[in-house]
């Protein structure tokens, strides 16, 4: 089996200005809403990386016909409307996408007909009955391996009735799901958070149509609705964009602006997070495009200090603790991270194999439940583990900006699930990084 590792010289600064691909979260959303509406949706700027394509072929094997995505990132969609959808012929992988199996599972848990969602070995170790236990409360049939993990074996032809779902852990994922089952059940569906976060599902139901009463940081939806297509362009990822915003801020000299950044309010949370920090980070040319505020961000280098992240800030930038974890380890004084448990449950347990990469490098990170207590100090060359999860492997790709000699990258094969060209884009910016294909 082949291993990738990346392999980081220390030093360099990042400058220019770059693209970085397509928003992985609206990008899964565009396939999932344009399959299940009526007309044809337009999409350009689609994430052409494994996740998202790993949704695209899955409606496709239900039936659904899907052109593209070209060079452009351009899909177009043919809807077959809310019931049109078609038993595939055999499980539907899903790969390493969490995001895939947590919101189909409340799409499909509406259809006439029984469907399996599996993925690799990783996803199948991730938490599932988050998804699951509202679902069995709106009368959903959903079966999983041992300890509520996938793959998920979902029954067919159930009849679905609305509930009213408090979040017990904030999670735009599980949010998602019981919405999507919502327009297939009888009556109201509302979900409660305890905290906002990301609303591109509300955002982009909105947009083909499905209306939505939404206060604060509760969202309804009256069931049996239907969508009508429309066109999306998807902005560049935040997420990918934090990892240069880290890099630009940390490494001396430099100056980058990265173009056309989705700053949906519900996602910038990367952005306050490193300005309370003394990070320098501009947002110009500030405009809307398809309902998602966008704009091009600047970042220039700047001397981080330490903080006590806010709480209520942790579920706007949950995706980007790996390479915030990194900035903390480069800011001068103690940083404090706490009510991000969330970390525990992604690709990897973010908290622990942070910590533990933190430390192989030099640097005083001690884990909690709930977060990390960062002591800065100078950080070593090293050997570090990615655990096969893509943000930490481009996390510590960043860290050899300030590193003292060369970091290699273990297990890093499952970056193009996010960020297809990550080392050339890298590379094109300043940062000296290759990549080493082991193994067969």
């Amino acid at each position: 089996m082949q291993q990738v590792d990346f392999v980081v010289k220390p030093g360099g600064r990042l400058t220019g200005e770059i693209r970085v691909p397509g928003d992985k979260s609206i990008s899964h959303r565009s396939i999932m809403f344009g399959a299940i509406a009526t007309g044809v949706t337009h999409v350009s700027g689609f994430l052409q990386g494994e996740d998202s394509l790993n949704t695209l072929r899955a409606f496709r094997a239900m039936g659904v016909d899907i052109e593209g995505p070209d060079a452009n990132g351009k899909v177009v969609i043919h809807g077959v409307g809310m019931h049109g959808l078609k038993a595939p012929q055999q499980p539907l992988d899903l790969g390493n996408s969490g995001t895939s199996m947590r919101l189909m599972a409340g799409l499909l848990a509406g259809q006439g007909f029984h469907v399996e969602l599996s993925g690799d070995a990783s996803l199948s170790k991730r938490p599932m009955k988050r998804v699951t236990d509202p679902l069995a409360q709106m009368q959903a049939k959903v079966d999983t391996a041992e300890g509520g993990r996938p793959p998920l074996k979902i029954h067919g032809g159930q009849r679905l009735t609305g509930i009213d779902y408090i979040i017990p852990m904030a999670s735009a994922q599980v949010k998602s799901c019981v919405l999507l089952a919502g327009m297939y059940a009888e009556g109201q569906t509302c979900v409660t958070e305890p905290a906002i976060t990301r609303d591109h599902t509300e955002r982009m139901l909105s947009a083909f149509g499905y209306e939505l009463d939404k206060q604060a940081n509760r969202v309804c939806l009256q069931g049996r609705g239907s969508l009508t297509a429309c066109d999306i362009d998807v902005p560049s990822d935040i997420s990918s964009a934090a990892f240069f915003l880290v890099g630009a801020s940390i490494a001396p000299g430099s100056d980058l602006l990265i173009q056309h950044v989705g700053i949906n309010p519900t996602r910038t949370g990367i952005i306050d997070i490193l300005r309370l920090m003394g990070a320098d980070i501009e947002c110009l040319n500030e405009r809307t495009v398809g309902g998602e505020p966008v704009a091009d961000l600047r970042v220039r280098s700047s001397q981080l200090h330490g903080i006590q992240v806010p709480e209520d800030l942790v579920p706007l930038a949950i995706d980007e603790f790996p390479v915030l974890f990194v900035a903390a380890a480069c800011a001068e004084g103690q940083t404090v991270v706490t009510g991000a448990e969330e970390l525990r449950v992604k690709e990897s347990d973010r908290i622990q194999v942070m910590a533990d990469g933190l430390q192989a490098l030099g640097v005083n990170a001690q884990p909690s439940t709930d977060g990390m207590v960062i002591n800065p100090g100078l950080i070593q060359g090293g050997k570090v583990h990615a655990h096969d999860d893509h943000r930490i492997a481009m996390a510590f790709a960043m860290a050899g900006l300030l590193a003292q000699g060369e970091i290699r990258i273990e297990d890093c094969i499952n970056v193009n699930t996010s960020f297809p060209g990550f080392i050339e884009l890298a590379c094109a910016s300043g940062l000296d990084i290759r990549s080493e294909t082991l193994g067969e």
